[in-house]
Formats: structure tokens, sequence, C-alpha cells
């Protein structure tokens, strides 16, 4: 305020004028105000008009200004108001007891169409219903203004024409909330009018008629009005209130179901991470498996090229048998008893043979027996997975009947919505518009969740195939590897099998050529000897090798028993997140359930409030109807003694007219 002091001082010097004591005081004294500046009962000069009105544009150091019974003259009054149409920060305006007329109007007429800070504005005490066309400038000054909230126009000779114009304003008018229009003359057509701009203006809620010659059914009348206006005020208040609180909620799900999903977003990377490690996993075995069947492969190779050495060395030694037959034939009788005991062991060892295949048989049959019971856990794995199959076309097929239910019921929310705009008025016609915009945010809300669980499934279809490939290629592989173990097996048994007629072809020929000669047969039956040992030390080898074959096919199938446990354990897990997906479908239907069951009870509302509203229009309408009429009767009524106080005025008039006659005094003025 010491600011604006020094440049009221600075301007009054550059005009060549002295300030005011009055104005500069009231300046010190308005420091202590909290942004009000009271310049009420001091007469100002046109000079400190013209100052003043060149520093009131911009923002002003306080936000109420009180001129009230200043005596301003035209010209100072239009300078100030000239000053005050930009400023931003001046709220309250006094301007009571000046005597403002035509310039003082038009000027009014211009600060309400282009200052957009003013609140309240007084203007008790003046003249401005005495020019009719001043007054029809600050009305149109009115009917553009849309910040103005309270207008004091008490005591501003007001007629039914001004009345008119000001009623046509506030048909326009949208801010004004109070109107104080006491002690003017208003009348009843001015009444009437203001009555009837009451309909299509809803934010006036308080306006004062008292003492404008205005009968009492339009007060009444105008008192409704005002009320249903409040009312109308406190119901658009509640909706919007209650949109509020709905928008609130909806963001809220908004961000539980974000959070949901960047939840199953973490699940599956997870799952994701922990299929790759299997994968590696198996990946491992089966190089491990890989080096071991090499291994084997080495093996059998090493057994097949001292087999070829043997064979050689079998034929070098039938040749010399051949040279030596003439003297197996002298020893024939000792040959028998040795070809006796020969028999007899190559008897035990046929029988050890046939133990062995027996053996090996059984392994077969129990080997076939587990792959039997193999194949109908892969078959029930697969009657599983047929199962979580239609189980999620279930969930397809609900999810696209409660898109439909949805987009059904949107449609008929929207032709509801509709059908009430028609009906309603203006009173409703925000209210519809905001509810539609939530109907919208909704569906696309509930199409976007749509989208989502359309990408779930597509996942969850593809995990499933995933697994099925990986079930197809374990299958694969265990069928490999029991092709291998029963080749295996097979050309183990041919083996012996040649071994043992070799042997049997290889001792006959022995026998015949021992006969020839009984010196030779005793370093011949000594080589033989040697042929047996080392016949026995093959036949340990190979039962050695058999005995390896067997660990070889337990390991294997232990090896097939990890893996179908591990099948089984990722069955489970795969069952256990389809049965979360599951709940977490459930839940999100649950709470689309609630969003129905908000919206089914916000449309009851709308509904409630749009029959209570229509009940009270009807109400209303019954209730003007009512009182037209008594207004007619009353009129009727008025009429009526208005012609009964005439007849008798001039019944009165005759008759004192006639006493008067009559009276001596008449008589006396007569005879004069």
């Amino acid at each position: 305020m010491e600011q604006f002091g020094r440049e009221y001082r600075r301007l009054c010097a550059a005009a060549g004028a002295s300030p005011q004591e009055a104005v500069l005081r009231r300046l010190r004294e308005s420091d202590g105000a909290r942004g009000r500046l009271d310049l009420a009962a001091q007469s100002l000069s046109l000079q400190t008009c013209s100052v003043l009105g060149r520093l009131l544009p911009g923002a002003a150091p306080f936000t109420a200004l009180a001129l009230g019974d200043c005596g301003l003259s035209e010209e100072g009054v239009r300078l100030l108001l000239h000053g005050l149409c930009s400023n931003t920060t001046v709220k309250s305006l006094d301007l009571k007891g000046n005597n403002l007329r035509t310039m003082g109007a038009e000027a009014l007429g211009k600060l309400l169409r282009q200052n957009k800070s003013i609140r309240s504005l007084t203007l008790e005490w003046n003249s401005l219903g005495m020019w009719d066309e001043g007054f029809s400038f600050f009305c149109q000054g009115l009917k553009a203004n849309n910040c103005l909230q309270r207008l004091d126009l008490r005591n501003n000779q007001i007629n039914h024409q001004g009345a008119g114009e000001l009623a046509m304003a506030l048909t326009q008018n949208t801010s004004l909330q109070e109107l104080d229009l006491r002690w003017n003359n208003v009348g009843l057509l001015g009444g009437r009018a203001l009555l009837n701009c009451l309909h299509s203006n809803k934010t006036l809620k308080r306006l004062e008629l008292a003492g404008n010659n205005i009968p009492g059914d339009i007060l009444k009348a105008v008192e409704q009005a005002l009320d249903h206006n409040q009312d109308r005020e406190a119901i658009l208040s509640e909706a919007q209130n209650q949109v509020n609180i709905l928008s609130k909620e909806v963001l809220s799900l908004k961000d539980e179901k974000n959070k949901q999903f960047m939840d199953f977003v973490d699940t599956v990377d997870k799952q994701k991470e922990e299929k790759a490690r299997s994968e590696r996993m198996s990946e491992a075995r089966v190089s491990q498996l890989q080096e071991a069947l090499d291994e084997q492969y080495s093996i059998m190779n090493s057994l097949k090229t001292k087999l070829q050495m043997t064979e050689a060395a079998l034929a070098l030694s039938e040749q010399k048998v051949h040279n030596l037959g003439e003297l197996l034939n002298a020893m024939k009788q000792e040959q028998n008893s040795v070809a006796e005991c020969h028999f007899r062991q190559l008897q035990q060892q046929k029988q050890e043979g046939a133990n062995r295949e027996g053996k090996l048989l059984h392994d077969l049959s129990a080997a076939g027996e587990k792959n039997l019971l193999l194949r109908n856990r892969v078959d029930e794995l697969e009657r599983k997975c047929k199962i979580q199959q239609d189980q999620l076309f279930q969930v397809k097929q609900d999810l696209t009947d409660t898109t439909a239910e949805l987009k059904l019921r949107a449609m008929q929310a929207e032709e509801r919505l509709e059908m009430e705009k028609r009906r309603f008025k203006q009173s409703l016609e925000d209210m519809e518009s905001v509810r539609v915009k939530e109907v919208d945010r909704m569906t696309q809300h509930m199409e976007a969740r749509e989208h989502s669980m359309h990408n779930r499934i597509q996942r969850l279809e593809a995990i499933r195939t995933s697994l099925e490939e990986e079930l197809s290629q374990v299958k694969a592989a265990a069928l490999t590897e029991r092709g291998q173990a029963e080749e295996e097996l097979i050309k183990v048994r041919s083996q012996a099998r040649l071994e043992e007629q070799q042997r049997l072809e290889h001792l006959k020929e022995k026998l015949r050529l021992m006969t020839e000669s009984r010196d030779e047969a005793q370093n011949c039956c000594l080589k033989q000897k040697e042929m047996v040992a080392e016949a026995q030390a093959k036949a340990k080898q190979l039962s050695l090798y058999a005995d390896g074959l067997r660990r070889r096919l337990d390991e294997l199938q232990q090896d097939l028993n990890s893996k179908e446990e591990e099948k089984v354990t990722e069955l489970n897990k795969v069952k256990v997140e389809l049965q979360e997906q599951i709940g977490h479908l459930e839940a999100e239907r649950a709470a689309q359930d609630a969003l129905r069951e908000k919206i089914a009870a916000l449309e009851r509302q709308l509904k409630a409030l749009c029959s209570n509203h229509r009940e009270a229009l009807l109400d209303k309408e019954g209730e003007i109807s009512l009182l037209l009429e008594k207004l007619r009767m009353k009129e009727a009524e008025i009429s009526r003694v208005r012609e009964e106080e005439a007849q008798r005025a001039s019944f009165l008039q005759n008759a004192i007219m006639a006493y008067v006659q009559g009276s001596p005094l008449g008589a006396h003025s007569s005879r004069r």
C-alpha cells in the first residue's frame, strides 16, 4: 500500500495537482487492513479520480474498494471505472450513494463486459433506473458478464421497464447468485418478468424484492423458483461428488489391475527362466548319455578285434591239428574218455548259457512292463492336457459371454441415456453428459481387459504347445534308448550262439584228429587245455560284458524314472499355474460383477432422481396452475371491489351533494 501511495503522489505531482490529504490518510489507515481501500464519504476531486484511474489497471494491492457517498461526478466515475476495466485483483466494489446517471451506467456496463475479477458490486442509493438508455447499457453488460456473483441495486428507482431489461439480462447470465432490488418501483409487470426469467436462469439463489409493490403470490412464486434453483444446485453438487467418487474408484481399480498384470508378467518370466534351466539340465544329461554310449561302442569294437584275432589263431591251430591227425588215431581210447569229460563240460556250459538267456529274457520282460507303464503315464498326461485344453476353451467361452453381456448392457445403457436426454430439461443435461462419458470410459476399460485376457490365453496356449513338444521329444528319446538296448541284447545273444557253435565244431574236429597219434595227443591236449582256459576267460569276459549291459539298462531305467518324475513335477507346476490363472480370472470376473452392480445402482439412483425431479416438476406445475387460478380469482375480486367502491363513492358523492344542498348553509349560499 505504501508503494501505491508513492505512485499516487508522483502522478499528482506530474499532473500539477496537490494530493488530497483525506486520500493519503485513508491509504495509511488501510495498511493495517487486509486488502481493503476505504474511501467512503470522501469528496474526491476530478484530478484525484483521474490519478486513481491511472493507478488501478493491472494488479492493485487491495481486493476491495469502497467509494460510497463520495459525490462523484459523471466524468470522475467514468475515469475510475475505465481504470477498473483491466484490473485483476479487485473483487468487491462499493459505489452506493453517488447519484450515478447515464454516463455512469454506461461505464458500469463497460466494466461488467471487460472486467473478469469483480465478484460483488454495490450500487445502493443511485438513480440508474431513471435513465432508460443508461440502464439498458448496464443490463447488456450484465448479460455478457460471467464472473459477478452479488449485485446490490437497492433504491435505484427501477420501474417495470427496467425490471424487464434486467430479466432479459438474467436469462443469459450464468454467474449471478444474489440480487437485491429492494425499495424500487418494479410493480406487478416487473415482478412477472423477473419470475419468468427464473424459469431459464438456474444459478440465481437469492432475490430480494421487498418494497416494490409486487403482489404476495408473485413473491411466493419467486421464492419457490429460488428454492428450486437451490435444490438443483444441491443435486448437481451431490452428482458431482458421486462422479468424483466413481472416478477415484475407477482409478483405484485400474491401479489394482495394472499391479495384477505386472505380477502375472513376473510369474511368466520366472516360469520361462525355470524352463530354460530344465532344458539346459536335460541337454547336459543327454550329452552325458551320448558319451556313455560312445564308450560302449568303442568297447564293442575292441571286442570285435579280439574275436578276429582269436579266429585267426584258431585257423592256424586247425592246420596244425590236421597235420597231427595221424597221431590222434592211435590215441582214440584215451581221447574218448577225454571227449566224455569235455562233453560234460560243454553240457554244463550250455546249461549256464540257458540260465543266462532266461535271466536276460526276464530282464527284457521287466523292461517291457516298465515301458508299458511309461506309455500309460504318457497317455494319462495327454488326457490331462486335453482336460486343461477343455478348461481353457470353457474359460474363453466365459470371457466371450461376459464381453457380449457387457456390450449389450452398454448398448442398453446408451439407449436409456438417449431416452432420458430427450425427456430431461436443461437442468439435467450436464449430469447425463458426464454419465455418458463414464460409460464410455468403462467400455474402453472393459475392452482393454478383454484384450489383456486374450493375450494371456495366447501365452498359455504357447506354453501348452511347448510342453507337448517336450513330451514328444522325451517319448522319442525313450523309444530310441529302448531300441538301442534291444539291439544290444540281440547282438549279445547272436554272438554267444555263434561262439558256442564254433566251439562245438572245433571240439568235434579235435576229437577226430586226436585219434591219429598218442604222442602228439598229449601236446595237443595241453594246447586244447590252454584253448579251453582262453575260452573260459572269454566266457567270463562275455558274462562281465552282459553284467555291464544289465547295469547300463538299470541306469537307463533310472534315468527314465527321473525324467518321468521331472515331467510329473512340471505338469503339477503347470496345473498349479493354470489354477492360479483361473483364480485371477475369477477374481477379475467378480470385480466386473461388482462394477456392474455399481453401474446398476447408479442407474437406479439416476432413475430415482429423475422420477423425483419429474414429480417435483409436476407438483410445481400444479401449484403454478393453482396460483394462476387464484390470481385470476383475486383479480376478478379486485375488479368487483373496485366497481363496488366506485358505486359507493358515487352514492356518497350524490348523498353529500344532496345533503349540502338541503342544509341551511346550502340555502344561505343559494340566497346569496
